[in-house]
């Protein structure tokens, strides 16, 4: 992608996007736009131009319980890890252990624990819980699913677990195979620095062998008490499955050999796939709201990333569904986000700079209303939104010392999105373990500047 093309003036493109935008204020009609341009879509991709951003994750939940009242939605795949989840999910069907709605967000303990563990979530998940307790059938009901591939350990632990309530033996070989895991110390950096020197061939044998003995006795492990059984099942094979895609993508961490990058994200769409094709086998038609953040569901086509041989979950997405699928992205112009400045660190209430000239989020800090969304289908302003410019992106790293180089990217934003809902102004989310540098925050760049 080149970001020399040839651009009409900004006024012009300023007075077009004015002409489109939706005024948003997230009062409930604000949303019937948006429901418009889903239509009869089957899944629906809903990004965030940050990790740590009330705003988005507010509108996001929003929109959310929209699909799921008014359009028949039941799935929710979340950019979190799969075992995490699924406590979630058996909690908003009234299953599982947890007796609260904070509860059932405990297993969220790896870094970033923000992401999920926050005040909108909490308020989501307890939402959930509620409107599924009115639907007496276990089948209609909503679930709250994993999408990542980070739990190496956990997933494996839960595999164990699993086997030895339902097959003591296939336990015992299942322990041995994954032993070779545990001599690294339960850290999954330390497994991929030896993968990379070659010294896990046989530990990734071993995984595979254990997914393909699982999968074998799949029939009977089902048969055991109906429908809570096979949900049990499928959420231990994805486990196993999970085992065996992330022990390779922390072997390429270090290799670099395969972009960890796409490793990372086909195992996003699998899982997808694999989730459909688990509720068709029950009679029902999945209708997915996604969750992540806009690098992984606007589509890597329209952005630099194609230059680097990325793709990710919205292109792939995009093209197994082309006509039942929707992408709809967030972007703001300046505010505070929940961030760390480096790995591993505690969260911080950190001040996002105003966006870069020639960002789309500079562009959209030209029209006069605080909020609002643009349906980039429209072809006048899809011709104008065509043209490559940069985009903000933070993650769960905010480093504005290089922000140009940290966190903006070249896009076609109305080649990446269906639809796009701005903010000029944003807020940190609110993690529910608010550290004592969260609540200190920092000053405004304008305070720090006078």
């Amino acid at each position: 992608m080149t970001s020399t093309q040839h651009r009409p003036a900004k006024t012009d493109i300023s007075r077009t996007i004015r002409k489109h935008a939706v005024p948003f204020t997230g009062e409930y009609h604000d949303f019937d736009s948006l429901l418009e341009i889903v239509g009869d879509a089957s899944y629906v991709l809903i990004g965030e131009a940050s990790h740590g951003t009330h705003e988005y994750y507010k509108t996001r939940i929003d929109l959310t319980k929209r699909l799921i009242e008014e359009k028949g939605f039941n799935v929710i795949l979340a950019e979190a890890d799969w075992p995490d989840c699924w406590k979630v999910n058996q909690f908003v069907k009234g299953t599982g252990s947890a007796l609260t709605a904070n509860e059932s967000l405990n297993e969220f303990q790896r870094f970033p624990t923000w992401l999920w563990r926050n005040a909108d979530v909490l308020s989501f998940v307890e939402w959930l819980r509620a409107h599924n307790a009115q639907i007496p059938k276990y089948d209609n009901q909503v679930g709250f699913y994993g999408l990542d591939l980070y739990s190496l350990y956990r997933s494996a632990a839960k595999v164990l677990e699993y086997l030895k309530d339902v097959d003591p033996s296939a336990a015992q070989r299942a322990y041995h195979r994954y032993a070779c895991l545990a001599k690294f110390g339960r850290d999954e950096q330390a497994y991929g620095y030896a993968a990379s020197l070659g010294l896990t061939d046989d530990c990734e044998a071993k995984v595979l062998a254990e997914l393909q003995e699982l999968q074998a006795n799949a029939t009977t492990y089902m048969q055991r008490d109906g429908r809570p059984a096979a949900d049990g099942y499928f959420f231990i094979e994805q486990n196993a499955k999970l085992v065996s895609n992330a022990q390779a993508y922390y072997r390429e961490l270090f290799t670099g050999q395969v972009s960890t990058w796409n490793l990372r994200d086909r195992h996003m769409f699998e899982t997808t796939l694999s989730l459909k094709e688990h509720l068709s086998k029950h009679g029902q038609k999945m209708k997915a709201v996604i969750w992540a953040h806009n690098s992984h569901l606007g589509d890597a086509r329209a952005t630099e990333m194609i230059d680097r041989g990325e793709l990710n979950l919205g292109q792939l997405m995009r093209e197994q569904f082309p006509k039942e699928c929707k992408l709809i992205g967030f972007t703001g112009f300046s505010g505070t986000v929940t961030a760390a400045s480096r790995w591993g660190s505690v969260a911080e209430r950190k001040t996002v700079r105003p966006a870069l000239c020639g960002s789309v989020e500079s562009l959209f800090h030209t029209i006069d209303l605080p909020a609002f969304i643009l349906n980039l289908r429209s072809k006048e302003l899809a011709y104008q939104l065509c043209r490559p410019y940069l985009e903000r992106a933070i993650g769960v790293i905010y480093a504005p010392e290089t922000e140009r180089q940290s966190h903006y990217f070249y896009t076609s934003l109305s080649e990446q999105f269906d639809a796009i809902i701005h903010f000029q102004e944003t807020q940190a989310v609110e993690p529910l373990e608010r550290t004592v540098r969260w609540l200190a925050g920092e000053d405004r760049v304008e305070d720090r500047i006078d």
